[in-house]
């Protein structure tokens, strides 16, 4: 060893879930070139059983190379730069050579253990397949270990030219961010103030206010304290809470600098033309106030109302420019002392305080439209553009296949007589509709119930035949009647199951509640019938059940004989369109044809007519009828629709200010994809409940 001329030695380390281990090699250089490899020094351990992972047994391995090298240096005459360290992780190896990142104390303490005994840019890379320190963290024969790895070493050390093992490669971090022994990152910013020129105070910070007065409070108490710190004899110094900055006097001054700094920051060229009594460039906004400096630098309007006598305020009001965010706190805060009142007062109540805000009109009336006290007290409710009618509406069937239901009443009506007088009771009146001829039928009830419903709409299936949907408003008799007739009810919203029992059978479509305009068909015929009985009624005084049934009749042949379209004069076409018509099939003028017919032929002169009077009815009922159906009579125009989150008034049968507030929950649209009706989510009754409402009902807050 001593005839060497250099000497090296290469430490290699290796761990697996069973073992750690470390194996030195002495590598020496004669004077010829010629190098010899020998073993050296091994060690092994056992790995911990539990909570060690992978990168950390071989953490462990390469703290074991660095107190093999300790014990090498010690016993050999050998430099520390002579020593050279190899492992097959490269996470490790990202460890030993990390300068910027921090870690977990078990990594820390590790990578101070190895860096104590070697410098990172004696740290190396081996693949796995020739590193020797592999036999140690596995088991293996005793038979083998005579010609193993672990005793003679890798092949790539035998060459003489070791340079490309130990290249001196600085390794990085692997995944630093998702890696568990890394600490997280942390940022610092550094703020750096100048002092070489004073800095004006910026509007941007006066965005953080909602309110005139907290702005003006806060201002006032920074300028209290900035004063505290120039004043010696004070009890207020430094940065303190105190109350001594409340004072009007405190509170004018702020509104002052507030004002000058929005000025500053808007008419800097202006504000600088009148300090140098300058003109104003033609260019300027404001050129046709006249503006003008105060004593305190406030720019005012000049104007013409110098001889007037109203107060200097008024004459000359400060200017304010409409897109600074102090413009929207100033109108919200004087729209607030007029109590939320419209636009002229509260502009009135800004030019009397004394601020001229450019383009007042615009801004005051853009902040009222988004203002939530004023929508929950005046805002109009929600409306959609009107749909499009449903088919059983628009296409030729029998006479009430498609009807709409209603109930209206009652009336006292004169059962029997007694000795003391007579016993009254109530009647109410059931209206079937026809939707596609707007025929009517009506029958009479003996009390609001599902059972007298049942009998009703038995009375009324059995004269006019069979129905094959029924339509109408979430009444508790309607309710219970088709639970027990068993009918299926569909609610308007549910489009699939709705065309699928449309096609399939009888229906029972409910519309939304508190949506009477959706049953408009036979809410007008209610209307109708009601004018037409208090016609009857205005000279009867003892009513009885067979007086008012045969009203009904004549209320129903009244409404049933009424045109249905618009009363033509052309004297080609006499006949008018009336529900009456299909009905009865008689009408006040004879269809065109001939019916000079023998008595044999007379059943086909008879058919001949009602097909005539019906075929006339149908070609009638689509050239003029359906026609007037095509235009919107209101709700003309698509609005934004509700979206799920919105908050909602709910209008309800109560003075406005109780209406309810409630937040949309779900929406349902249309086929048209526009929203007229919503569910709600209410509060009330200390817990939540949730409604169906159509939009016509809702006052859109935010």
């Amino acid at each position: 060893m001593s005839d060497s001329l250099t000497k090296e030695i290469h430490i290699f380390s290796d761990a697996s879930k069973e073992a750690i281990g470390a194996v030195a090699y002495l590598k020496m250089y004669d004077v010829n070139g010629t190098s010899t490899l020998s073993f050296l020094l091994g060690k092994s351990k056992v790995a911990p059983r539990h909570g060690h992972t992978i990168p950390r047994l071989e953490l462990c391995a390469a703290v074991l190379s660095a107190e093999m090298a300790d014990v090498l240096l010690q016993q050999l005459d050998i430099q520390a730069e002579c020593l050279h360290f190899f492992t097959d992780s490269r996470v490790v190896l990202g460890y030993i050579c990390n300068e910027k990142r921090r870690f977990h104390v078990y990594v820390a303490n590790r990578i101070d253990r190895i860096r104590q005994s070697s410098q990172p840019k004696q740290w190396n890379y081996v693949p796995s397949n020739i590193n020797p320190a592999d036999q140690a963290t596995r088991s293996v024969t005793s038979l083998c270990y005579s010609d193993s790895l672990w005793l003679r070493g890798p092949d790539v050390l035998s060459q003489s030219d070791t340079s490309d093992m130990c290249d001196s490669q600085l390794f990085s971090l692997v995944d630093p961010d998702n890696d568990k022994e890394v600490r997280a990152e942390l940022k610092s910013t550094k703020t750096s103030v100048s002092i070489a020129a004073p800095q004006q105070l910026a509007t941007d910070r006066f965005t953080r206010f909602s309110s005139w007065k907290k702005l003006v409070k806060t201002i006032s108490h920074l300028k209290h304290i900035a004063r505290s710190f120039t004043k010696t004899n004070s009890s207020c110094v430094g940065w303190h809470q105190c109350k001594d900055f409340r004072n009007v006097e405190g509170f004018k001054d702020a509104e002052v600098f507030i004002v000058k700094a929005v000025q500053r920051e808007a008419y800097s060229e202006e504000i600088m033309c009148l300090q140098n009594q300058k003109p104003l460039p033609r260019k300027s906004s404001i050129l046709s106030l006249s503006p003008a400096l105060d004593e305190q630098g406030v720019l005012r309007v000049g104007g013409r109302l110098k001889n007037s006598k109203l107060t200097a305020c008024e004459i000359h009001p400060i200017i304010i420019p409409k897109r600074n965010h102090v413009a929207k706190l100033l109108v919200h805060h004087y729209h607030d002392r007029v109590r939320h009142q419209g636009r002229h007062l509260t502009e009135g109540a800004l030019k009397s305080a004394g601020y001229w805000i450019i383009g007042a009109k615009r801004l005051v009336s853009s902040l009222i439209s988004k203002c939530v006290t004023c929508n929950r007290l005046r805002r109009k409710p929600e409306t959609q553009m009107m749909s499009d009618l449903p088919p059983d509406r628009l296409v030729p069937c029998p006479p009430f296949t498609y009807v709409g239901v209603d109930a209206f009443g009652p009336w006292e009506i004169v059962t029997r007589r007694t000795r003391g007088g007579s016993a009254n009771s109530k009647r109410w009146a059931i209206l079937f509709t026809c939707l596609m001829i707007r025929a009517v039928h009506i029958e009479l009830v003996e009390e609001m119930t599902s059972s007298s419903f049942i009998n009703c709409l038995r009375r009324f299936i059995a004269l006019r035949g069979e129905v094959k949907q029924f339509r109408s408003d979430r009444g508790t008799n309607f309710i219970g009647a088709i639970e027990s007739l068993n009918v299926t009810a569909v609610n308007v919203e549910d489009g699939p199951v709705q065309d699928f029992l449309y096609n399939n059978g009888v229906v029972w479509l409910f519309n939304t509640p508190h949506s009477s305009h959706m049953g408009g068909v036979w809410e007008r015929m209610i209307g109708t019938s009601r004018r037409i009985l208090d016609a009857m009624l205005l000279n009867t005084k003892r009513l009885t059940h067979e007086v008012l049934s045969t009203l009904m009749a004549e209320v129903t042949a009244i409404i049933n004989a009424r045109p249905i379209t618009s009363i033509t004069t052309d004297p080609e076409q006499p006949m008018i369109l009336s529900p009456a018509m299909l009905l009865t099939q008689k009408t006040a003028h004879t269809p065109n044809f001939d019916l000079s017919l023998d008595v044999k032929n007379i059943c086909k002169s008879q058919w001949m007519y009602v097909q005539t009077l019906a075929e006339e009815f149908w070609r009638r009922w689509r050239l003029d009828y359906l026609q007037s159906l095509q235009t919107r009579s209101k709700w003309k125009i698509s609005q934004p629709n509700l979206q799920e989150g919105d908050v909602v008034l709910v209008k309800d049968n109560c003075a406005r200010n109780e209406w309810p507030l409630g937040v949309v929950e779900t929406v349902f649209p249309g086929q048209d994809n526009l929203v007229r009706k919503a569910a709600i989510r209410v509060y009330k009754n200390d817990k939540c409940v949730t409604y169906n409402r159509p939009v016509v009902n809702l006052v859109r807050l935010f």
